[in-house]
């Protein structure tokens, strides 16, 4: 290798040797768009900033795509490294660690600007009839609400679809987390709906998600306090926040030009 710059090119060399010494590391993730997908740049924000981590630590990661409840049971089994990323339930314990939060996720009730909606409590939806995903909880307080009568719920597949339910007034909330929602909205929705929708900013459910380690694996403790570590100095130096302040610029969409999400990121 010529190079007139001997600077310039240690730099290249040193970088050509880091790469050639990661380990490989294979995590199973599911497609939770604009955090996870494949359709975004580095696969989304979340898995950026895991790929980076774990590229800090000495390892180069593949991601393994499946269904959700595939990528779970990939990790489970031992055949990837972990899986990313998930709430914490007390019976995932059983078959897993959890690292120090990854995203901190804020869910809210959507609904059309021209319904005068506001809620300080889960009783002041009273009668009112909501969309929601399949078999999705959207937190232990709503969940017993909505199974007491409280109010209803419409569950259908898809954000779209209850979008669409939510423009078409079949429904007069639903809730869903904040850049998820919009994200759908952008990518399924012309812009003259969009205009027609807003969120309530009461948070439902202020939840944390995780990247989940096999305890079937000898060294997936080790690697788990190496990976919270190293989240640890991102937080703390800001280079964490700078991925969501990316992401919110809508630097990972495939279209450079694309707008920003709509609803800044925790507001």
């Amino acid at each position: 290798m010529k190079c007139a710059n001997l600077w310039l090119c240690s730099i290249l060399l040193s970088g050509v040797a880091r790469a050639e010494v990661l380990q490989p590391l294979s995590i199973s993730i599911g497609d939770w768009p604009p955090y996870l997908s494949a359709d975004l740049k580095h696969d989304g924000v979340v898995a950026h900033l895991i790929s980076d981590i774990f590229a800090d630590e000495g390892y180069r990661v593949s991601y393994k795509r499946l269904p959700w409840p595939r990528a779970y049971a990939e990790a489970a089994s031992g055949r990837v490294a972990a899986s990313a990323i998930w709430m914490h339930k007390t019976e995932r314990e059983a078959d897993f660690l959890f690292s120090a939060p990854v995203l901190e996720e804020q869910f809210v009730f959507f609904h059309l600007k021209s319904f005068p909606f506001d809620w300080q409590q889960l009783d002041d939806l009273k009668g009112m009839t909501l969309g929601g995903g399949l078999e999705y909880s959207y937190g232990p307080a709503f969940d017993a609400a909505l199974a007491a009568g409280t109010f209803s719920m419409e569950r259908v597949s898809s954000d779209q679809q209850n979008f669409e339910k939510l423009l078409k007034e079949r429904v007069v909330l639903y809730p869903q987390e904040v850049n998820v929602g919009y994200y759908a909205l952008m990518k399924h929705f012309p812009a003259q709906d969009l205009a027609k929708i807003t969120h309530h900013p009461k948070p439902l459910l202020n939840n944390a998600s995780y990247l989940m380690l096999p305890k079937r694996l000898p060294g997936s403790q080790a690697l788990m306090q190496r990976f919270n570590q190293r989240l640890a100095q991102y937080r703390a130096d800001g280079r964490y926040q700078r991925y969501f302040e990316n992401f919110q610029n809508g630097s990972y969409f495939p279209d450079p030009a694309a707008a920003p999400l709509p609803s800044p990121l925790g507001e």
